[in-house]
């Protein structure tokens, strides 16, 4: 049990508006990764009104780890925004999971009574550090694709989508709700609090909201949207074959129930009860709880199932305890088989849209689900919420935040 002087605070949240990865024609084209964390820092510190030399460790999600995201971001992003040389950075990867990660891992330095101030999130700009930039060997090196049985996440989702008998109607529906909510939501305000613009030189943001909802978008446009991975089906069945032989993969995800490519940021700020105390910080929620799991990594986009069954065994409660989920929509069908697998209820679930619509910025995600869903919890009174996010490989994390009586 923990206790009481070791519960990591949520303190603040904070993310960028996303930008949609459009190269050249992206509205952050010119910036580097760390213009997009500089601003999000200053937002920490002049909102909670601490001096960087507070902070004793920034923890970055970063999935591609390559060209202007090398070199530990989390570090020289932090130097660069002009915090304090004492503050030390550590950037981790596990796929898409990375933000969520780095969150959980900076709660456990407050729970363990290592450490009392932590900024945790991530970045990624995948308008100039591409995914599969960084060339790994899981999806370039031959002998270990073979060996790993590599298959492109979209693919994976195709395959949830055949085994589960979703059909595209079922999976473009999931994505217009998506898009509906988002745009409901940005119209309300929901998503002010949190979100910090980048600007220019002259002071003015390059974008005050998420670029990638789509008001207007409707069914039929959804419809007519070609399958994706079509010319893919032929091998990748020759990898499904080896795990699940009587399977037939079919190609059904198209652009439009897939997750936007962005380019994104986002920072949490993470306190000991004791430093709430020292410098006045006034917590707007708790960490409870977080698990990490992998599934079966052909099918691969099932971890966070697997990494949440493992949540509620450890804290004793059930998927009905939780009052809102954020399951990141990485493509439709993982979603629907994690609502279906927790039989969750559509008005708890990803109630502002998620991924199809605002984007999904790989390392970025967690930090922008966190805040997402600690200010819909504010806003609805609601006091228990859940981020899940699957990731390659079949990795899956999972976090709970508690606000009110929990406090």
């Amino acid at each position: 049990m923990i206790q009481s002087e070791n519960i990591a605070y949520i303190i603040d949240a904070v993310r960028i508006p996303r930008a949609r990865a459009k190269g050249e024609n992206s509205l952050y084209a010119n910036l580097k990764p760390v213009d997009l964390l500089k601003p999000l820092f200053n937002a920490i510190s002049e909102r909670n009104n601490i001096n960087s030399s507070q902070v004793e460790d920034v923890l970055l999600g970063c999935s591609t780890q390559s060209g202007d995201q090398g070199a530990n971001i989390a570090k020289i992003a932090a130097l660069y925004a002009g915090w304090s040389q004492n503050v030390s950075g550590v950037t981790l990867n596990r796929f898409c999971c990375s933000g969520l990660d780095a969150i959980n891992m900076g709660a456990a330095k407050i729970m363990s009574g290592m450490e009392d101030l932590v900024v945790a999130g991530g970045v990624e700009k995948l308008t100039s550090v591409a995914m599969f930039a960084d060339k790994g060997a899981w999806f370039s090196d031959p002998k270990v694709m073979e060996k790993t049985r590599f298959l492109h996440m979209g693919l994976a989702a195709d395959l949830i989508a055949s085994q589960e008998n979703y059909s595209r109607e079922q999976l473009d529906s999931l994505a217009l709700k998506s898009h509906k909510k988002a745009s409901a939501a940005r119209q309300k305000g929901y998503f002010n609090h949190s979100l910090v613009p980048v600007v220019n030189n002259e002071n003015q943001p390059y974008l005050e909201h998420d670029e990638a909802i789509r008001p207007s978008i409707n069914s039929q446009a959804l419809a007519q949207l070609p399958a994706s991975f079509s010319d893919y089906v032929e091998h990748g069945q020759k990898v499904v074959s080896q795990v699940y032989p009587h399977d037939t993969l079919k190609a059904i995800h198209s652009a439009g129930n897939s997750p936007a490519l962005v380019d994104g940021a986002s920072l949490v700020l993470l306190a000991s009860k004791r430093k709430c105390e020292e410098l006045n910080l006034t917590p707007r929620a708790r960490i409870r709880h977080f698990s990490n799991a992998s599934d079966e990594p052909v099918k691969m986009l099932t971890g966070h199932i697997k990494a949440m069954e493992k949540m509620l065994k450890a804290t004793g409660l059930t998927a009905d305890d939780i009052d809102l989920w954020e399951v990141n929509e990485s493509f439709a069908a993982s979603v629907l088989k994690f609502q279906k697998h927790f039989a969750i209820n559509e008005n708890k679930l990803n109630v502002n849209g998620s991924a199809i619509a605002m984007g999904h910025p790989l390392g970025a995600t967690g930090g922008n689900l966190v805040g997402i869903l600690l200010d819909e919890l504010e806003r609805q009174g609601k006091e228990r919420g859940v981020v899940a996010i699957c990731g390659g490989a079949g990795v899956g994390v999972v976090t709970m935040i508690e606000r009110g009586a929990a406090l």
